[in-house]
């Protein structure tokens, strides 16, 4: 049975999942190939990601969205929330004057099996599942029969409260009630690092219990907060870091507490909903013990939801709720073949790559196909030298970033215990570490923590090796590792955007389908 899954709205996407095979053939992101982040569904989807089969699927799937009115049929497909099996749809429909079966189930189901499907635990092992994102916070356990128990909410609008609040101390923001900035979350998590946990004063507590306990953010405004004292206070002021840092940390207690109370019976935990990518919270639930294991997908935002409801697709119609898969299962590279007379091109050579490397030179690395998820983990990415806080500034300006952003590091795994306080693998840059190694000052934070990511020869042969060749060079192999886009925009995914990219912010050279390319 073929399953072609469509997400709409914010993230959007198609993810194709082969049921026979048990196998995540591919997942197609709205925002990749240089559209803007968080793009909606768009045709160009539903055509490339259709152009990879070569018969109609079985199954077309949606994930269940809500429709921003107040109309009685503002749902789409199976709604929002929900996890019961009424909020699941299973019809015949006529597409292309074929039959199909037309399924959906609810964005809350999309994360639990998104997270599920794509988990190490055999089917069958029950766990516990912590949906937390910007409009849901709740936890459950899926049992042995791979029924879904709604465990409890914690708190309404997690991730959206998180966002609001950077909001609020930013004279630049001014947003209309009930809206957010998708990308303000990762940067409050960048300012909490230069916060000071503790006890909250009392004016502290004051804000935080106001925002962490609103029953609604749909009717939240930044004026209804215009007498706080951190009202456009500024995102650099020490009282605005300290908040944060201390507002972060009970948003997060407030879910611990629960789970101490609540989860008992020591389940793995898999983590979904944007509030996953917080990597200070990855690590926090990871060291409670309280759970046997802890997984958190690459994909943990809305990039998954297409690939969680093709999962519960397949469990409702086979029983099968189990997906292989790796991170690169996303768009493949674009050859364009623009004119590009100013370019000297090579076959790529890793060590010569690394040497430019250790010259403290930037390149831009696209090779095979695009991670899946948010971030870049190897296949398109910016690659620089480790080791001066001047190329973190150098990075950030490419970017068009605060200067207060992080560049993480790229690590071989076999050497991570020698750089960083961290045991095993990381590959999908999902927990914080303490730096080690104190020569790594362009991935280290203000607070001594870096977001790594670990590569093994057998998950990225390339980067392995570019790495190996790396450490040979300078007796180090880590290497800075951001995202390579334009600044608002998803990954560049083609040669022609890649050739202007780099000569727009000067980036040193680039590469791609084994070409190393540099300027004359």
């Amino acid at each position: 049975m073929l399953i072609y899954s469509m997400k709409p709205d914010h993230d959007g996407g198609v993810a194709i999942v082969d049921s026979d095979s048990q196998e995540l053939v591919l997942a197609y992101e709205a925002e990749k190939d240089s559209f803007p982040r968080y793009s909606v569904f768009n045709p160009v989807n539903m055509l490339e990601a259709a152009g990879r089969l070569d018969r109609m699927p079985d199954v077309f799937a949606v994930s269940g969205w809500g429709k921003p009115t107040l109309a009685p049929n503002n749902s789409i497909g199976a709604g929002y929330d929900g996890v019961s099996g009424d909020h699941r749809e299973s019809r015949w429909a006529s597409v292309f004057g074929q039959r199909i079966r037309v399924f959906s189930s609810t964005h809350a189901l999309s994360h639990i099996w998104s997270s599920y499907g794509m988990s190490p635990y055999e089917q069958g092992e029950p766990c516990y599942a912590l949906v937390w994102e910007g409009a849901l916070g709740d936890f459950y356990e899926i049992d042995s029969q791979l029924d879904v128990h709604h465990l409890g909410q914690v708190m309404k609008a997690p991730g959206n409260k998180y966002s609001f609040l950077y909001s609020l101390a930013d004279p630049a923001s001014a947003l209309p009630r009930g809206h957010v900035r998708y990308s303000d979350p990762g940067k409050l998590m960048a300012l909490c690092g230069y916060g000071e946990s503790g006890t909250p004063t009392a004016e502290e507590w004051d804000l935080i219990d106001a925002l962490l306990e609103h029953p609604s953010f749909l009717d939240l405004a930044k004026d209804d907060l215009r007498d706080s004292r951190y009202h456009d206070i500024g995102l650099r002021s020490p009282a605005f870091t300290r908040l944060a840092r201390r507002f972060s940390d009970e948003l997060f207690h407030r879910f611990e507490r629960f789970a101490r109370a609540n989860l008992t019976k020591g389940y793995p935990l898999l983590v979904s909903g944007g509030c996953g990518l917080n990597c200070d919270w990855n690590s926090a639930w990871r060291s409670s013990g309280l759970f046997e294991d802890v997984f958190v997908p690459p994909c943990v935002n809305d990039t998954g939801s297409a690939i969680g409801t093709a999962v519960d697709a397949m469990r409702h119609f086979t029983g099968k709720a189990k997906i292989s898969w790796d991170v690169y299962r996303g768009q493949e590279f674009v050859d364009d073949t623009p004119d590009m007379p100013d370019v000297v091109v090579h076959d790529l050579d890793l060590a010569e790559v690394a040497d430019f490397l250790a010259r403290d030179h930037v390149v831009a690395w696209a090779n095979g196909r695009c991670e899946i998820g948010p971030r870049a983990l190897g296949n398109r990415s910016l690659l620089a030298a480790p080791f001066s806080r001047d190329m973190t500034t150098r990075l950030n300006k490419i970017k068009n970033r605060e200067d207060f952003r992080p560049i993480a590091p790229i690590c071989l795994e076999e050497d991570v215990e020698r750089h960083f306080v961290w045991r095993g693998p990381s590959p999908h840059m999902l927990y914080f570490q303490a730096v080690r190694d104190p020569g790594l000052e362009a991935v280290t934070h203000v607070d001594g923590t870096t977001r790594v990511q670990t590569v093994r020869a057998d998950q990225n042969p390339l980067i392995h090796g570019l790495l190996t060749r790396f450490r040979d060079r300078t007796g180090t192999g880590v290497l800075c590792n951001t995202s390579l886009n334009y600044h608002g925009s998803g990954f560049i995914n083609r040669t022609s955007d890649l050739y202007e990219y780099c000569k727009r912010y000067g980036v040193d050279a680039f590469v791609y389908q084994g070409r190393f390319c540099r300027f004359r």
